[in-house]
C-alpha cells in the first residue's frame, strides 16, 4: 500500500526536507505561477512523510524536472547528498482532473461574488472532491516508487496543478 498513515512513518525522519523544481524544463510563467509554484513547495516542506522503496533514512531533496511537458521526473537524494531513488510519472492521466479542477476553482472564485453560501460549498465540495481523486492517482502512480501519506499526495498534486498552470 502506497499511501501512509502518521504512524507508520515512526523515525520522523522520512520526508522531503528540500524540493527544487527545474526551471528550465518549466514552460514561460507568469508572476502569479511562479507565485503558486512557491506557494506549493511552502505548503509541501512544512508537512509532509515521503519514502521512496529501498530506503533506509531520510529526510530527501527532491528534485523534480518536467520532460516535454508530459512526464514528470523525480529525483531523490538524503539532504546528505545519497542518492535514494530516480522515478517518473506520466502526467498524461492527470491532464483531465487537471483541466477539471481549474474549471471548478474559476467557478468557485465566480460564486464568491454572487452566489449563496450553499452554493459556494457545493462548489467547494466538488473541488476538494476533484482534489482527493488527483492525489489518489498520483498515490496509484507512484505505488513502485515511493510511500507517502495521503496529505503529502495532496501537496504533490497541488504542485502538479502548479506546473500544469498556463500564462493567462
Amino acid at each position: 500500500m502506497a499511501e501512509l498513515e502518521e504512524t507508520d512513518f515512526e523515525t520522523g525522519e522520512h520526508h522531503i526536507a528540500e524540493l527544487h523544481i527545474d526551471g528550465d524544463s518549466l514552460p514561460a510563467s507568469s508572476v502569479e505561477m511562479q507565485h503558486e509554484r512557491r506557494v506549493a513547495i511552502f505548503d509541501l516542506i512544512e508537512d509532509n512523510q515521503f519514502k521512496p522503496h529501498g530506503s533506509d533514512n531520510g529526510p530527501y531533496m527532491l528534485r523534480l524536472t518536467l520532460e516535454d511537458g508530459s512526464r514528470l521526473n523525480f529525483t531523490v537524494d538524503t539532504t546528505a547528498g545519497i542518492p535514494r531513488a530516480q522515478f517518473n510519472v506520466s502526467l498524461v492521466p492527470f491532464r483531465r482532473i487537471v483541466k477539471d479542477y481549474f474549471l471548478i476553482c474559476e467557478s468557485y472564485h465566480n460564486a464568491i461574488r454572487t452566489a449563496t453560501s450553499a452554493q459556494i460549498e457545493a462548489i467547494d465540495m466538488g473541488r476538494r472532491g476533484l482534489h482527493n481523486e488527483g492525489s489518489r492517482l498520483l498515490t496509484d502512480s507512484l505505488r513502485n516508487q515511493a510511500e507517502m501519506s495521503f496529505n503529502t499526495s495532496r501537496r504533490l498534486f497541488t504542485l502538479i496543478c502548479s506546473l500544469h498552470r498556463r500564462p493567462r
